[in-house]
């Protein structure tokens, strides 16, 4: 005789049965005291009040002595000192080990920065925001909780266009450096030809819930620039679509009244990926209305990805870093005396210079000055049959592609700008093609850095799997 269990045991028994576990954290870091700048331009300029909430959010989990914790910031970027200082505070609380700790920016332009420098609202903060990050931590590990996981993905091609092109003959403006590149970012649309490179429409999810099959967490993944509405009247802190996203989601999963549904949204490799639309027509747009339209598009793929989604309470959880060391790029003589004597202008003298000019000879001086090398920490983890992995870099859609196609896991997360920031990350093909993205002063590291830390997180791929 076939024996049906009553609904309530069956969930006791996936609750006791469950080795997984898992845990959630949001924590507001909207800033309170004003003026503050937001750093996501050339020439940022000052702020006085928040068009919608930053946060920190993290999602942990343990299975056994496998122990992970991932934090998506509403943030720019993250320099390395500020992450390692965070991670030791966080780790000195709860007993985890930093190596066990991934925290990443989510790349919106519309927020100030993170650290403790400067004026007085500033320094606040910065503490404001260093003090959330560890919270989150904190909090999601003490919510640890028996769960299961699910992982998937979908695709959004709509929003997602790749901003280098080929520029007619002719056509291609100076550089910073007085000389000519290859392509162009952002171009003007009556002057181009082919774009340079490809996109990543991939949405991609890591959907948790507890033991009686609620939503508890939710991380996604796309490989978008922000949307932003930064240059648009009345400058406000945003959290741009990746707040957007988090808001919309608990109604795509009929988790809007849950307080421990905590979704977030990290920045896939997108380092020469955008919002505009080069070939096409788009109607004009009121302030952070792109980011409401992107976050709705993102938030049903995420949605679609977990239809049919299988759910596991009892997968390995692994973790493994790197520290590699990649050589800072130098100037070469004679761009270095072309940029001093750029610096030792009047202002006035600076004026009739192109826009960019003074700005990128004061950052080739000071990357002239720096010493040693970057310390790039990389990450890989993994949980069940999936992966993800980490850069510190605004990392080219390229380099992402390649390490999903050669992971070994059946579904691979490519984060960016994650345990820090190094500027961009193109490939040595785009470096020869040359654009913004290359230029020396926003690309910083060795013109092969790409490679050699692709190499590392696959052969870190490679272990995980075979654990």
């Amino acid at each position: 005789m076939i024996r049906i269990l009553p609904l309530a045991l069956l969930l006791f028994t996936t609750a006791v049965s469950a080795k997984l576990e898992v845990g959630t954290a949001l924590v507001d870091i909207t800033p309170k005291e004003w003026p503050l700048t937001l750093r996501g331009a050339f020439f940022p300029k000052p702020a006085e009040k928040a068009h919608d909430p930053l946060n920190v959010r993290a999602m942990a989990l343990k299975n056994g002595d496998g122990k992970e914790v991932i934090v998506i910031v509403d943030t720019l970027g993250l320099g390395r000192d500020v992450v390692d200082e965070v991670k030791a505070r966080a780790a000195e609380k709860t007993g985890w080990c930093t190596q066990e700790m991934l925290i990443a920016a989510t790349h919106t332009h519309s927020a100030p920065s993170n650290r403790s420098f400067g004026p007085p609202p500033q320094m606040a903060y910065g503490k404001q925001a260093q003090d959330g990050m560890v919270e989150a931590i904190v909090k999601a590990v003490e919510n640890l909780q028996p769960g299961s996981v699910g992982w998937g993905e979908d695709e959004e091609p709509s929003e997602v266009y790749n901003r280098r092109w080929y520029m007619q003959e002719g056509k291609m403006p100076l550089n910073p450096f007085g000389k000519l590149d290859k392509v162009k970012m952002n171009p003007n649309r009556n002057h181009i030809t082919t774009p340079a490179g490809p996109t990543d429409p991939t949405v991609a999810v890591l959907y948790a819930l507890d033991a009686r099959r609620k939503p508890l967490g939710l991380l996604a993944n796309y490989p978008l620039h922000y949307v932003g509405a930064i240059n648009y009247g009345e400058r406000m802190a945003s959290a741009d679509y990746f707040g957007e996203f988090c808001r919309v989601v608990p109604w795509r999963f009929r988790a809007a009244g849950i307080d421990q549904f905590v979704p977030m949204l990290s920045n896939g490799a997108c380092g020469d990926i955008n919002n505009i639309d080069f070939t096409g027509t788009r109607a004009p747009r009121e302030p952070f209305e792109q980011c409401r339209i992107v976050a709705a598009k993102v938030a049903d793929a995420a949605w679609r990805a977990t239809r049919g989604m299988e759910f596991h309470s009892d997968v390995p959880v692994g973790m493994k870093q790197r520290e590699v060391p990649l050589q800072w790029r130098k100037p070469s003589k004679e761009l270095l005396e072309r940029s001093e004597k750029i610096n030792a202008m009047s202002k006035e003298e600076q004026n009739e210079l192109p826009r960019l000019e003074p700005l990128y000879a004061r950052r080739v001086v000071n990357q002239n000055q720096r010493t040693g090398h970057a310390d790039c920490l990389v990450q890989a983890i993994r949980i069940g049959d999936l992966a993800i992995v980490t850069f510190p870099f605004e990392t080219f859609v390229e380099i992402g592609l390649e390490i999903k196609k050669k992971s070994p896991f059946k579904q691979t997360i490519v984060i960016e700008l994650a345990n820090g920031s190094y500027g961009y990350l193109p490939t040595p093909k785009h470096h020869e093609l040359g654009g913004y993205e290359t230029w020396l002063g926003t690309s910083k590291v060795q013109k092969d850095g790409s490679d050699i830390l692709t190499r590392n997180l696959l052969e870190m791929l490679d272990e995980l799997y075979e654990e």
